[in-house]
């Protein structure tokens, strides 16, 4: 039996959350029984309150150093919490190895700052200035015997921002789903060789990044599991997007060339081209059949002759590790094992289930080449998407690549599989009930333990943001929100029936901003959502720039803030993926198709968003009133349609960027007028999600006169207001 009060206090111990405030200002309970579901989850004792207690308490060694200090700043002294209980001072002596490898030594009773052991039996010493990076802490007993450890994490005070941005100018870029690019030489799907033309297309016209979509590895087995926020890995890349006749090999594997030259080979890709939709089975296959033989030609040309470039080859591998070895080895065995509609691991036998078994050592054995083919496809995407940040780059591009990295990985994914209890499988994030959401979100994505993960030291989280800041200047961190906390939702539950818990956001914020620095990466948060107060002052205190989404940029009383008053410390952007284009949002389209696919059951709620809507697009011309719309908002009040007219669509998109952010992006989407949106949230099989491409190829995009007028106005925005 476990008593409220206990409950209570252990489940704030461990961070979990028994009341929050919801999208309309009210303090709501978490039930009793979530609570304890989530401490079971856990692995703490939920039969008894003392064993309850127990399992609380039980988790320190009598002499215990913190698993992680960060300190903010090179400057400050770094102040070590150690767990000594009654021990006598005089028996314990400390080593610490910075990472450039120096070592400092010291004796606790020479260096104590605080002795609290007669409170919370810790004593607390201090070490003068370090250098930033990550420094390993000992403590030896009498006896020489190492007893505990720690990493000490010096950070800077805040991220990192290109010259250009601390030179105050006013950047602005583009963003675009990187699948739904179309061109008249990819094979149904944008592809890195797209990326590259587009870069020169948007440098030339004085953009100064790209933003994509995440570029995680999916499932090739499960090609139409296709959303990029619900991927396989977080570490490695999605081979559907490598250039297949952009390989090195290609020009050297004339069975390649032969079986791409053919007709029926050309009519294919033609076809794949011609859809309006991403047919993810039938390009991968395509790509895979091809990409098969240059491995062949790799093989035979260069790692049978151990050629300088096996050799770079064979240098990736080392470099990326288990890691890799295991990304490649998940992709053999489901190629091999795949046997129902269950997704990823879910769908092996259960002897397969574990990485660590038996039966995938033997089959890993068996299976060297599937493997090194595997690893051969992340080499070739990582050099193309190497190129495609290098030639942002040379165009003078001050950003480049920007990437995202999504909140969480799918549950029966190459991380899951690999995982050592850092991702938690008997939970899964989501959101809380909300305005759009009545019943709440379950995004079916495992959390990381924040125990596990500082136990761990961070380095699941260390190398995840290594990965993805790789060949780009800046990461926009998904539902950044989660570094303070999670939705957590105990397996089975329904999405409202959940509770947040909390991670050590300095932490994360410490490291973050020591990787930036350390890779050149400039921080977005996407801060949208309920959000509470004290986020906005922690992500400006580390200048991670804020996400601002024009629509949603309302004061209490409903009205737009001028564009003047955005933080500088922010991206501005007119719409996302999540959202409508601008032409649908103006039609309201995206309010049609949710009725259509059952979104909104009550008719009421229809309506009101309908008049909404009428009211938004109102509120929106009146902003635009003072510019050089007067003709465009007459026709459109005579005609009475709510079809966007182009040079009306075009003066948002430049009132948009006028504001005071530092960062403003906008959607090719919206340049084309396209209505259909690329996501639907609420749904998985009623809308095509993660499918649709442009409407124009990426060669013709930047010839259209429209877009030539608009990126001119844009560029002349965006330098007046250059401090």
């Amino acid at each position: 039996m476990i008593t409220k009060s206990v409950l209570h206090q252990v489940a704030e111990k461990a961070g979990i959350l028994n009341s929050y405030v919801d999208a309309w200002g009210k303090k709501v309970s978490v039930s009793d029984e979530t609570l304890c579901q989530l401490l079971t989850i856990m692995g703490h004792d939920t039969t008894t309150d003392s064993g309850l207690i127990h399992s609380m308490t039980d988790q320190c060694a009598p002499v215990s150093v913190e698993p992680v200090t960060v300190v903010k700043g090179s400057d400050n002294p770094v102040n070590i919490k150690i767990a000594l209980g009654k021990q006598s001072l005089i028996d314990f002596t400390w080593h610490l190895i910075t990472e450039q490898g120096d070592s400092i030594e010291g004796r606790i009773i020479s260096d104590i700052l605080y002795d609290n052991r007669s409170t919370d039996g810790t004593v607390i010493i201090r070490i003068q200035k370090l250098s930033h990076g990550y420094h390993q802490f000992f403590i030896f007993d009498r006896n020489g015997q190492d007893v505990s450890s720690g990493m000490i994490i010096v950070t800077p005070l805040s991220c990192y921002k290109q010259p250009e941005l601390l030179g105050g100018k006013k950047l602005w870029g583009i963003s675009t789903q990187l699948y739904s690019l179309k061109s008249r030489v990819n094979w149904g799907i944008g592809d890195f060789g797209d990326l590259k033309q587009l870069v020169v297309e948007a440098a030339e016209k004085g953009a100064d990044y790209l933003g994509v979509n995440p570029m995680h590895a999916l499932f090739p087995s499960w090609p139409e599991n296709a959303s990029p926020y619900s991927p396989s890995s977080r570490y490695w890349l999605n081979i559907v997007y490598i250039d297949v006749c952009s390989v090195p090999e290609f020009i050297l594997s004339h069975q390649a060339q032969s079986l791409v030259g053919e007709m029926k080979f050309q009519s294919r890709l033609k076809a794949l081209r011609n859809l309006k939709w991403v047919d993810y089975t039938q390009v991968l296959s395509t790509k895979l059949t091809v990409l098969s033989l240059l491995y062949n030609e790799f093989k035979s040309r260069h790692l049978e002759n151990n050629t300088e470039r096996a050799k770079v080859f064979l240098q990736f591998v080392d470099q990326g590790s288990e890691s890799l070895k295991n990304m490649a080895l998940f992709d053999a065995l489901c190629v091999s094992l795949k046997k129902n509609d269950a997704l990823g691991w879910a769908s092996f036998p259960s002897e397969f289930q574990n990485c660590n078994s038996d039966e995938v050592f033997l089959f890993a054995q068996k299976n060297d080449d599937s493997i090194q083919f595997n690893m051969y496809l992340q080499w070739i995407a990582d050099n193309q998407f190497h190129e495609v940040q290098e030639m942002a780059k040379d165009k003078g591009m001050a950003i480049g690549v920007y990437r995202d990295l999504a909140v969480g990985v799918s549950k029966y994914g190459t991380d899951t599989w690999v995982d050592d209890q850092i991702l938690v499988k008997e939970a899964s994030i989501g959101a809380p009930p909300d305005i759009l959401g009545p019943l709440g979100q379950n995004w079916g994505l495992p959390p990381f333990s924040p125990q596990k993960l500082r136990e761990n030291r961070y380095k699941p989280f260390i190398e995840l943001l290594r990965s993805n800041m790789k060949h780009c200047g800046a990461l926009r961190i998904d539902h950044v929100l989660g570094l303070l906390r999670l939705w957590w939702i105990p397996e089975g539950n329904m999405a409202k029936e959940g509770a947040y818990v909390t991670y050590r956001i300095e932490e994360l914020l410490g490291i973050l901003a020591l990787e930036s620095h350390r890779n050149q990466c400039t921080i977005i948060g996407e801060d949208l959502g309920t959000v509470p107060a004290e986020m906005a002052s922690i992500l400006a205190e580390y200048g991670i720039y804020s996400y601002k989404v024009f629509f949603f940029e309302r004061n209490k009383n409903g009205e737009y803030y001028l564009p003047a008053n955005y933080p500088s410390q922010s991206m501005a952007t007119i719409c996302t993926h999540d959202m409508p284009t601008l032409s649908g949002f103006w039609e309201g389209s995206d309010l049609y198709l949710g009725q259509k696919l059952g979104l909104y059951p009550d008719a009421g709620l229809f309506k009101r968003l309908l008049n909404d809507r009428e009211r938004i697009r109102k509120e929106l011309l009146n902003l635009l009133r003072d510019s050089d719309t007067e003709a465009v908002l007459s026709d459109t009040e005579e005609s009475g349609s709510v079809a966007i007219p182009p040079n009306l669509s075009e003066s948002i998109q430049a009132y948009a960027a006028s504001c005071n952010s530092e960062l403003f992006s906008m959607q090719i989407e919206d340049w084309l007028n396209m209505s259909d949106p690329v996501n639907v949230p609420g749904t998985v099989d009623q809308y095509p999600n993660w499918r649709r491409k442009l409407c124009v190829d990426v060669e013709d995009v930047f010839y259209i006169p429209s877009v030539c007028r608009l990126t001119e106005r844009v560029n002349k925005v965006r330098a007046n207001l250059k401090l």
